[in-house]
């Protein structure tokens, strides 16, 4: 009947079923909801992976990250070897210090040396000279002592040390 108005009822709740049922079968068939799964964060299996750009900027950081954990590793490193020599240095201009305490007073002369094999690149110059100041009493029986000690080929490392002795 034509002219008959559509009242709402069971009637009319098949054919919403029946239009709904077509409609998903259409859209499954077609990959209609492919584009809407892809906004809720679900990936088509069509265009998964990374863009170009993506890659880019990750290698970028990466690689900045690494500049740093690598110039940080090198001056630890540095560090570590200035601290090494200035521990060593410090030992042996006090064993030097020592050898030039047990020898007579009249016997202080400039000289320099190495430490031979145990501290091969380790290397010494004592400067020993007369101090002077007002008093001309005092500053004879007194003695400057200037004690160097230098590490490596171009003597990259210093170690300087400076004392007086008494000469009776």
């Amino acid at each position: 009947m034509p002219g008959r108005p559509v009242l709402p009822g069971p009637d009319l709740a098949c054919r919403a079923r029946s239009l709904q049922t077509q409609l998903l079968k259409y859209c499954s068939d077609n990959n209609v909801f492919q584009a809407s799964r892809a906004r809720a964060g679900q990936y088509s299996t069509k265009n998964s992976g990374f863009t170009l750009l993506e890659v880019m900027i990750a290698v970028a950081v990466i690689a900045i990250a690494l500049v740093a954990v690598f110039g940080s590793q090198s001056q630890s490193l540095s560090l570590a070897n200035e601290a090494k020599f200035n521990t060593t240095a410090a030992l042996l201009a006090q064993s030097k210090i020592a050898e030039i305490a047990a020898e007579k007073p009249e016997d202080l002369t400039s000289d320099s040396g190495d430490f031979g094999e145990d501290f091969p690149d380790y290397h010494w110059n004592l400067t020993v000279s007369d101090v002077s100041f007002g008093e001309e009493e005092a500053s004879e029986h007194l003695k400057q002592i200037d004690l160097s000690l230098s590490y490596g080929e171009h003597g990259r490392y210093q170690y300087r040390l400076r004392l007086y002795r008494f000469v009776p």
